[in-house]
This record gives structure tokens, C-alpha cells and sequence, in this order.
């Protein structure tokens, strides 16, 4: 009996070899410095029933890739403040309904001029249209990056399209029995659905969860535990009345963005995120039936062109009319850059229903394949390409964006300091100088809630990404004697500095290191000077109760 047959014995070898096979991949790309989403899907190829089949249990790959996606959906819903709606919710709309317009359009356009029939060319064209959200979610959050302008304008338009199908799926089912009657029935019944599932949601947020919060905080497990348990909860019912469980779960964090332990719950799963996900990409991976789909290669080239190039034009488009800065559309556009998981259930529907052959459904998912690794790329190298595309972006912007000025601050006023990063060290800083100084300081922080907060405040402060190439042009640099970037990384901070010396600024500089190592990386001018948050706080405590309590010892200075 060799190895394979082995490992396809027992479910628990099957596990350890694809955890092995996980972290062997996961070495292997982080030394080629490749995603590690992209060598997870390579692990699914390869344990699958292409290559080395040691994949049997599937249906325990697929429950923890489900919870998986709850959990990463979930916490998604922990970090979204419902200003977000006000703030982005109409571009969120419009740029969701048109990319799916214009895309289903043209893909149709190209699946019939390929040859493929009309009802083919349908659900090709539909297929293109969606987006993953969750890949979208965990690159955005990697490169952190959930909480800029551009990202929570993707996250918005996500949504909207991972809606837009659960209606296409629910009515595509209907008309597969046939049955015009029903058709009636399952949008008054979705319609229902939708507001039970809503007002649940409401009723939790409003009366049930901040009673049982402060009693399940007693215990940091329980108070974990509870909340997974409500999000795979609200996951279940969500299926159970005909949407997804991704609603359902992202509806369950919504539920808990208000909760005082949103952040001390969301930080307790991320670790669990991460390792669930792996089995998302592997069961994406070994669901890709390579014999089937030998004769649609060019077919799938062609098409997932067309999803990486033309999608973000679409996206471009969109919302240069609405005034945004093309930096930020083109940001947006890249999350659109491939199709989703989404893409792959509903071409498996039609297969069901006996719409599609399995040379359809072959070509749609290796359109996925191909654009979510190439996609990964692009999102992972996102500023570096803008910086090269940005001369040819012009053209999707409009001659004055005036989207994004109710972000912005008069900034005619004469600065003593500007302050980057207004998070717990940053906000801290302005607080003490609000308190302590009459310096004259403007803040910068790329979280349009943060900025929206700050104005309401009075205080002064621009909406900026410190990765923009063109954000200190617009800046007050000239009469300016010191800058503090309180937003930590090695990466980063040589970037900024390089942006500085381009822009002729001559002041003091403060950057924020973590560790030493990226101290040593980013100590390189006499201007530089390096804050590092933790061993402030440490001295600070000495200086401010040990040296008294400890006074009669003989302290070094």
C-alpha cells in the first residue's frame, strides 16, 4: 500500500499531510516572495484529484472553509461603522450596479462572438461580474488598507454585487422548475427575508447584545467563543431563508460594531481567520478538474483579460464621473480584478439545472483561477503600478475631483507641525498639544471616518495616504518646521522620506519605529529622528512613579 492510499484512509493523516504540504508551500513562497493566497491555491491543485488525490474528505475541507469565510466576514462587520453607509454608500451603489451592467454587457458580447451559444454566453457574462470579497478582504487587510478611502469604497461595492447575485441565483433557481408562479413567490419571499434579517440584526444591536456583552466579558474565552457562535448562528439562518451565509455572518459583525470589546474580539480571531482560510484556497484549488478544460485555455485567456483589465476601467470610469481622484479609482478598480467564489457556485447552479456542460463550468472556474492569482499581484503591488499608470490616468479624471473634498481642510492657514497617523499614538500627540502648547499643527490620516470625526471636532486635519506620490504637493510644506509620521514600518517611512526630500522640505522629521531593526533601517539623515511608542511608555512610567518609588536606591542616569 503506498503512501497516498495511506493518507486517503484515515481523515486525520489527510489533515496532517495537508498541513505539512501548507507550511512547506507557505516557506516556499515567502522565499520566492509570492502570495501566499497564490501558493495556497497551488497546495489545492496539488492535492487534488490532478496530481496527488490525497483529498477525500471534502466535505470537512469545504464546513471549515464555510466557517472560514463566516469568521473573515464577520470581523469585516466588526470594523464597519455605519457612517460608512452615509459616507460611501452612494458610490458604493453606483459603482456596484454599473460594473455589473457594463461587465455582464460585453462579456455577453464576447462569449457570443467566441462561438458560444446565447444561454452559454449568459452565464459566462454574469460569471465575470463578481468579485470575491473575500480575498478582497484578506489582501486589503494585510496591506492594511480596510480602512482607507478606496478600500472602504471596495468593501461597499462588494456587498453590493455579492447581493446583486444572491437575487440572480434565487430567480435563476426558479426558473429552473419552470414554474412561473414561483418566480412571484421567491421575490416576495426574498423581500421578506430581507427585512427579518435586518430587523434582527437591529433588535441584537439595540437591545440584546449590549446587555449580554458586559456579563460574557467576564471571560475573554467565552466572550470569543459567543461571538463566533453568533456569527456561524447568523450565518445558518441567513441560508436557511435564501441568502448566503456571507450575509449573514457580515451582518452578525455589523451587529457588533458598536460593542465596547469589538476590537479585543476582533483581534482573538484573526489567528483563526487565517489558519480557516487556508482550507477556503485549498478547496478552491481542488476543485479545478484540469480534464476538462484542455480545449478552453484560449477562451479563458481571453476572458480573464477582459475581467483584469476591463473591469478596473470600468470601475475608472465610474467613478471619475462622480468625481473622484483617479488615485483612488484606480485603487478601488484593481479589487475588481477577478471573479469570485460566488462566480463558481452560480456556474455550478446552472450545471444543476442543465443550463451549463462541464466545459462551461471548466472555463469559469479556470477564469478564476487565473484572475485571482493574477489579481493577488496586482493588489499586493497596487502603488507601485499606479506610480507607472498614473500619467495614463488622467484621461478617467475629472478637471477638478471635487469627490473628495469633504475630506479636506482649508489649509491656506500657516502650520507649525503636521502630524501623519491620528490613531491611539497620533491622537494622544494632539491631544497633549491641544492641552499643553499653542503650536499651530494640521493632521493627515487616510480613514475618511477618522477625518470625519476630527472635523466634527473643529480640528484640523486632511484626508491623505501617506503611499500617494501627489499628496504633499497639496500640503503646507514651506513654512513647516517639523513633520511626525506616527504610522510604523520601515517600508513606509523610506518611501515618505524619499516624497520629502522630492518636495524640498528641509524641518526636523519624527518616524515611528517598533522594533530596532526597522530603527537601524530608517535612522538616515541627522534631520531623522526616531519615536518608539513602546519604549516611551516604558520610560515615561519610570520616570513618572518608579524613580520616586524606588528614590532611595542608587538609579544609573
Amino acid at each position: 500500500m503506498n503512501w497516498i492510499a495511506i493518507l486517503s484512509e484515515n481523515s486525520f493523516y489527510e489533515f496532517t499531510a495537508i498541513l505539512f504540504l501548507a507550511a512547506l508551500f507557505g516557506a516556499v513562497g515567502q522565499l520566492l516572495k509570492q502570495p501566499l493566497i497564490v501558493m495556497f491555491i497551488a497546495l489545492g491543485i496539488v492535492v487534488g484529484p490532478s496530481f496527488l488525490d490525497i483529498v477525500k474528505s471534502k466535505e470537512n475541507i469545504y464546513l471549515l472553509a464555510k466557517i472560514g469565510i463566516a469568521v473573515l466576514l464577520f470581523i469585516v462587520g466588526l470594523k464597519l461603522d455605519l457612517r460608512l453607509i452615509k459616507s460611501t454608500g452612494k458610490i458604493a451603489l453606483f459603482t456596484g450596479l454599473g460594473q455589473v451592467f457594463f461587465t455582464s454587457a460585453i462579456g455577453y458580447l464576447i462569449g457570443i462572438s467566441l462561438g458560444f451559444s446565447s444561454l452559454h454566453s449568459f452565464y459566462i457574462a454574469v460569471a465575470l461580474t463578481f468579485s470575491s470579497t473575500i480575498i478582497i478582504v484578506k489582501l486589503l487587510s494585510d496591506k492594511k488598507e480596510i480602512d482607507s478611502l478606496h478600500g472602504q469604497i471596495a468593501i461597499g461595492f462588494l456587498i453590493v454585487q455579492d447581493l446583486v447575485v444572491i437575487m440572480v441565483m434565487i430567480v435563476l433557481s426558479t426558473l429552473g422548475r419552470y414554474d412561473g408562479s414561483s418566480m412571484v413567490w421567491n421575490i416576495g419571499k426574498t423581500l421578506l427575508s430581507t427585512f427579518f434579517m435586518i430587523s434582527l440584526t437591529l433588535v441584537f444591536m439595540k437591545w440584546v447584545i449590549p446587555r449580554l456583552s458586559f456579563f460574557l466579558a467576564k471571560s475573554i474565552e467565552i466572550l470569543t467563543l459567543s461571538a463566533v457562535a453568533w456569527a456561524v448562528t447568523l450565518a445558518t439562518i441567513s441560508e436557511l431563508i435564501g441568502f448566503s451565509g456571507e450575509v449573514g455572518a457580515f451582518l452578525a459583525g455589523v451587529s457588533l460594531a458598536s460593542s465596547p470589546f469589538k476590537e479585543l474580539i476582533s483581534s482573538r480571531l484573526v489567528s483563526l481567520r487565517d489558519f480557516l482560510l487556508l482550507f477556503f484556497f485549498v478547496n478552491l484549488g481542488f476543485g479545478l478538474n484540469l480534464s476538462v478544460i484542455g480545449a478552453q485555455i484560449p477562451a479563458a485567456i481571453l476572458f480573464s483579460l477582459f475581467v483584469l483589465i476591463g473591469n478596473p476601467i470600468i470601475v475608472l470610469i465610474i467613478m471619475g464621473r462622480m468625481g473622484y481622484r483617479k488615485r483612488t479609482s484606480f485603487l478601488a478598480g484593481l479589487t475588481v480584478a477577478q471573479i469570485s467564489e460566488f462566480s463558481l457556485i452560480f456556474a455550478g447552479m446552472g450545471l444543476t439545472i442543465g443550463h451549463l456542460t462541464e466545459e462551461i463550468v471548466g472555463l469559469i472556474t479556470l477564469v478564476g483561477l487565473i484572475t485571482i492569482a493574477l489579481s493577488t499581484y496586482l493588489i499586493l503591488y497596487s502603488h507601485s503600478i499606479y506610480g507607472f499608470l498614473s500619467p495614463f490616468l488622467s484621461i478617467f479624471e475629472k478637471k477638478d475631483p471635487y469627490r473628495e473634498d469633504e475630506f479636506q481642510f482649508e489649509t491656506k492657514n500657516n502650520f507649525d507641525l503636521i502630524i501623519f497617523g491620528l490613531g491611539r499614538f497620533g491622537g494622544n500627540i494632539v491631544r497633549i498639544l491641544d492641552k499643553h502648547t499653542q503650536i499651530k499643527y494640521l493632521g493627515v490620516d487616510f480613514d475618511p471616518q477618522v477625518v470625519k470625526a476630527w472635523q466634527m471636532a473643529k480640528k484640523p486635519i486632511l484626508y491623505g495616504d501617506l503611499e500617494d506620490p501627489e499628496m504633499l504637493e497639496h500640503l503646507p510644506l514651506k513654512k513647516v518646521k517639523c513633520i511626525i509620521n506616527t504610522i510604523p514600518g520601515a517600508d513606509h517611512s523610506l518611501g515618505f522620506l524619499k516624497q520629502l526630500e522630492k518636495n524640498g522640505f528641509k524641518g526636523d522629521v519624527f518616524l515611528t519605529a517598533l522594533n530596532d531593526r526597522d530603527k537601524l533601517f530608517i535612522k538616515v539623515a541627522d534631520n531623522v529622528k526616531i519615536l518608539q511608542p513602546h519604549e516611551m511608555a516604558a520610560s515615561n512610567f519610570f520616570n513618572s512613579f518608579l524613580s520616586s518609588i524606588f528614590k532611595d536606591l542608587k538609579l544609573e542616569k
